[in-house]
């Protein structure tokens, strides 16, 4: 970014964005935590370290494992294909749920509180996988933190869009996939060093403790969203806030129009009148909501009602048209934004890239042997490196030619990835890999989780979010579940050509369905309904 660019960030900003991003760090983290250590787990080895890293920290592994573990605690838990696939799609199925109660939570209690909420979950899953004895316990915990993952992609995208600068919104908005990545890096570096023994028990706990450190840094420094405040009749405390985010010399006048409030006076106006409302039902309550002690003033020569301060009477009424879960559905306007999200949330699972996230390292072992754990590291550094440096061309080339970039991508190097697999070529498959995983971070892994609140108004993000994220829970799902399975009825490789085909459908939706919304003021201008509405005023 250029320095420019920079002006409008503030420390504070920069603390309350790593604070929240922990959420999406820990769903990247708990997505990719069984991958390295999946045979070790599943009592088919004692290590899937090279034997170089497993002689290098056998004396670390004997220092963390405690002395009284082996007698209280197995050392793996024995499992078939099908039975990991199950404990590694509960994690899917929690999500689900913590997806479709994200939006709901968030829209109601806010922000800040919703996302304290997520990581609490976040914390008390991995306890239960840490110290696991069998597959039970060790599904349970997954379910558990997938509670709290499936809220947190919810809630954190929207968070990010409401406190970050107009003009940076795509650049930030990536940084949901950005911690996702930094999660499923730090998973696979604890994988490569930790998949022996008992440690394998460290990899699932740290999720824990990281989820603990999280809940901390909201209570103690957390703040709500400037833009869900003054939606529900805080307007004069979200500018408070504002400012607090950009800096007090910062001029946030133009923040402020477009919350739908003129000025600071416009803002305490509309307080006064939501406290002037309040205290005239607490004095009626037999009245009514249009109850009025002086209707000559407030109402018109036809007896209807006046506005009490403009722009900011309306402001009052219009806070709490949120719109629900399913009215996002029947409404012909909000309609379109939902099925577009929500294809491209599925269209991110089902070009494959869980296939490596979660089962790379099993996928690639009899190609690359030891080496296929240290591949995927690279693969997981490298998915970081790319969404990083792409993030500023979300702002640049815009939503849609970056998505359509990367499927392309994708949809060649799953091919290429089939043929390497098949014909036992590990240069090529190394390689198919990590153009694969580079492909996903330029576009299809940042750019859906910002959509929901470009397409829609304020009013119905939370209800779109939850149907998006709900669409990728349920495709991250069959992925987990039956990818193993699939994957060993076909043949090693030949699932990549599936992939490669639901890159071709999703491509041409993209390019036919999703609308550009690079430099678009309101969900209005995106669909081109603002000479509609115009006509209609």
């Amino acid at each position: 970014m250029a320095t420019g660019a920079l002006k409008d960030i503030t420390p504070y900003f920069v603390y309350l964005l790593l604070t929240a991003t922990i959420g999406p760090l820990l769903f990247g983290y708990h997505l990719a935590e069984l991958n390295a250590p999946q045979e070790v787990i599943t009592c088919q080895k004692d290590s899937v370290s090279g034997n170089a890293i497993s002689r290098f920290y056998s004396a670390i592994g004997s220092a963390l494992r405690p002395a009284s573990a082996d007698g209280l605690l197995p050392h793996c838990i024995e499992m078939s294909s099908l039975q990991f696939g199950l404990v590694s799609s509960f994690f899917t199925l929690g999500g689900f749920i913590g997806a479709l109660s994200g939006g709901p939570i968030t829209a109601k209690y806010g922000r800040l509180r919703a996302m304290i909420v997520s990581g609490i979950l976040a914390a008390i899953g991995p306890a239960f996988e840490a110290l696991a004895t069998n597959i039970g316990f060790l599904t349970a915990g997954r379910f558990i933190a997938g509670l709290g993952a499936g809220a947190a992609t919810v809630i954190v995208p929207i968070y990010i869009s409401e406190i970050a600068p107009p003009h940076q919104k795509g650049y930030f908005g990536s940084f949901t996939q950005v911690m996702i990545n930094v999660g499923i890096l730090t998973t696979q570096l604890l994988g490569l060093f930790l998949s022996r023994g008992q440690l394998w028990r460290i990899i699932l706990g740290v999720g824990g403790a990281i989820a603990v450190v999280q809940v901390a840094a909201l209570i103690l420094g957390g703040q709500e969203s400037p833009k869900w405040l003054v939606d529900n009749g805080k307007p004069s405390r979200a500018k408070r806030t504002l400012l607090k985010l950009r800096g007090h010399q910062a001029n946030v006048e133009e923040e402020v129009t477009g919350w739908g409030l003129e000025s600071e006076r416009d803002a305490n106006d509309e307080e006064e009148t939501l406290l002037a409302n309040e205290d005239r039902m607490h004095e009626h309550p037999d009245k009514g909501p249009d109850y009025d002690e002086q209707p000559d003033i407030n109402r018109d020569e036809h007896g209807k009602r006046r506005s009490r301060v403009g722009r900011a009477g309306q402001r009052v009424e219009n806070f709490t048209k949120t719109i629900g879960f399913l009215a996002v559905l029947q409404n012909s306007d909000y309609r379109p934004a939902v099925i577009a999200v929500v294809m491209i949330m599925v269209g991110q699972q089902l070009c494959g890239i869980n296939s490596i996230v979660m089962y790379g390292v099993s996928l690639l072992s009899d190609l690359l042997e030891a080496n296929s754990a240290v591949l995927n590291v690279a693969v997981a550094g490298l998915n970081l490196v790319v969404t990083l440096a792409a993030a500023p061309l979300v702002d640049k080339l815009g939503r849609k030619a970056c998505l359509l970039f990367s499927i392309a991508g994708m949809g060649v190097n799953s091919v290429l990835l089939a043929v390497g697999i098949m014909k036992g070529l590990a240069p090529l498959s190394a390689i198919a890999v990590l153009l694969f995983v580079a492909s996903f971070g330029l576009g299809l892994g940042p750019i859906p989780f910002i959509l929901s609140s470009e397409l829609v108004g304020a009013e119905a993000v939370g209800a779109t979010q939850s149907w998006a994220l709900a669409a990728n829970w349920i495709a991250t799902f069959v992925v987990a579940q039956f990818f193993p399975l699939v994957n060993e009825k076909l043949g090693k490789g030949q699932i990549y050509f599936i992939f490669a085909g639901f890159a071709v459908i999703f491509g041409l939706f993209t390019a036919w369905w999703v609308p550009e919304t690079k430099g678009k003021r309101d969900a209005d201008e995106v669909w081109g309904r603002g000479k509609r509405r115009e006509r209609e005023d």
